[in-house]
Formats: structure tokens, sequence, C-alpha cells
């Protein structure tokens, strides 16, 4: 597994979110990483839908990584939902989302933004990990499993 603190504060992890829609999560998300990083949430959510509008970023088994790179920001930071009901997402496999992992990036990080965007996406593949995200009962846990490193694992 992906040690994801640098990525991820616990403030930032979503449980239950009822959302109806794309637009809905991605006002939750920013709203949760916006006191983190001094922007102001309607920005965050114009990055990330302007992002989407390119193609879906909802990758298949129920998640989506939506992200974007933003002005204003000076390190990759995230934030994660597990929804209530999955919502309708435009996915490749056409399934409906319940993880939402959004991922936004400072402008001049490109190759930061596409490790980070690797690291997560890796996580995000492994059933495994997504039974345990679903199975988590609070937000603590979620945020443990993210920040739950092979070392303290086996430790």
């Amino acid at each position: 597994m992906t040690d994801l603190s640098d990525l991820l504060r616990p403030d930032a992890v979503l449980m239950d979110v009822a959302a109806a829609n794309k637009k809905t999560i991605f006002q939750t998300l920013a709203t949760a990483i916006a006191p983190q990083v001094g922007i102001d949430p309607r920005a965050i959510v114009d990055v990330v839908t302007l992002r989407e509008k390119l193609g879906s970023t909802g990758f298949g088994n129920g998640v989506a990584i939506p992200h974007g790179k933003m002005a204003g920001l000076t390190q990759v930071v995230g934030a994660f939902a597990r929804l209530a009901q999955p919502v309708e997402f435009q996915s490749v496999d056409g399934l409906p989302v319940d993880l939402v992992f959004v991922l936004l990036s400072p402008v001049g990080a490109g190759a930061d933004h596409l490790k980070a965007l690797a690291r997560v996406s890796r996580q995000l593949r492994d059933r495994a990990f997504l039974a345990k995200l679903r199975g988590a009962g609070s937000p603590d846990a979620l945020y443990a499993l993210f920040t739950a490193d092979e070392a303290r694992d086996a430790a």
C-alpha cells in the first residue's frame, strides 16, 4: 500500500456524503479542501468541473479521481468522499461511483501531479483496498486506510 498522508488530511476525508450529482460531490469536496489551501471552494469546483468536461474521471469499479491544477496552491492536496449512494459519473465501465478522490496540484507541478495521480490511481485499482474503504466504519478508519503504509502494516 501507499501512504497518502502527504496528500490527504483527516478533515478532508468524508463518509456517507449525500450527493445527487457530480456538481454536489465537487462542492462538498471543495469545501473540505478550501480551509487547508486558502482558496475559495467555487474556484476549486470550477477547476475540477472544467477538467471533467474533457472526459469523465470515473475510471471504473465505482471510483472517480477528479483532478486539476490551480494557481495559488503550493503543494499537491486531496480530499476523499465515500458517498451514501452511488452517483452517475459517466464512468468508463458505465457503473455509478461511490468513492471519489479529488486531487489538486499547483499549476507548475506537471511531474508531481502525474506522480500523485498515479499513486492514488494505483491504490484505488486494488479491489481488496476498495472493499476495505467500503467497509470502513468511520472517517478516521478511512483516513487510516489511506495513510497506513506497508511498514506500519507489518508492525
